[in-house]
């Protein structure tokens, strides 16, 4: 919520000491995140700049490799096409050459028609950013939960439908199946108020379950 100030009463993952703060706090409340804690060291702090980019960026990531998709976000940059007003401005074939389907090509005008006021974002309640993102073609819940976490620091802010945050959760609480969407938020109550460290600490330990017992 925003308070009569106008600043946001939510707390804000600003750098690593909040991060620590949060993995304490877990630690404290839940043996088995003070287990995966052990296992994985600091957690990174993984906070990113805000803006039309880094969702245009989301959006060229969509069902492609991590390489592919650095390969096409770098043409993109090259071509000078991460801007609102550049994407409204090329033309279907510009978008093409750079790599861009033409699902991806609908979604990159769509995103820039919104007019998305992001500096508003950053004092908006995670939950009116989750559904002012969402309202965009190509933007799913997914998108708008990691956007609010790392783009807007967002301390209390989970994305249960990631499939490493499924597994780990699986593989950390020694379920017999991976948990879905519904079930792994209902989880997820219990790290508040630091839902968003929680996270990082799942898909850290995620990595080291992964090179422990190699899962693809």
């Amino acid at each position: 919520m925003v308070s009569r100030s106008g600043r946001l009463n939510e707390r804000i993952i600003e750098d690593l000491g909040d991060v620590q703060e949060g993995a304490e706090h877990l630690a404290a409340i839940c043996p088995r995140m003070a287990h995966a804690i052990g296992q994985t060291g600091p957690l990174p702090l993984r906070r990113r700049p805000d803006g039309f980019d880094q969702l245009l960026s989301a959006i060229v990531s969509q069902q492609v490799s991590v390489a592919a998709a650095a390969a096409i976000w770098k043409r993109m940059k090259d071509a000078r096409l991460t801007g609102p007003r550049k994407i409204m401005w090329a033309s279907d074939d510009d978008l093409r050459a750079a790599g861009l389907s033409r699902q991806k090509i609908r979604y990159a005008r769509a995103l820039a028609e919104a007019r998305i006021d992001y500096r508003s974002l950053r004092a908006a309640p995670t939950d009116e950013v989750i559904r002012t993102l969402v309202e965009v073609p190509g933007i799913g819940v997914w998108t708008a939960e990691i956007y609010a976490m790392f783009s807007l620091g967002r301390a209390d802010v989970f994305a249960p439908g990631d499939l490493a945050l499924q597994e780990a959760a699986r593989i950390l609480y020694d379920l017999p199946e991976r948990p879905k969407e519904r079930a792994l938020r209902q989880m997820a109550e219990d790290w508040q108020p630091w839902r968003s460290v929680a996270a990082r600490v799942l898909w850290a330990y995620y990595r080291v379950a992964k090179d422990r017992e190699g899962i693809r």
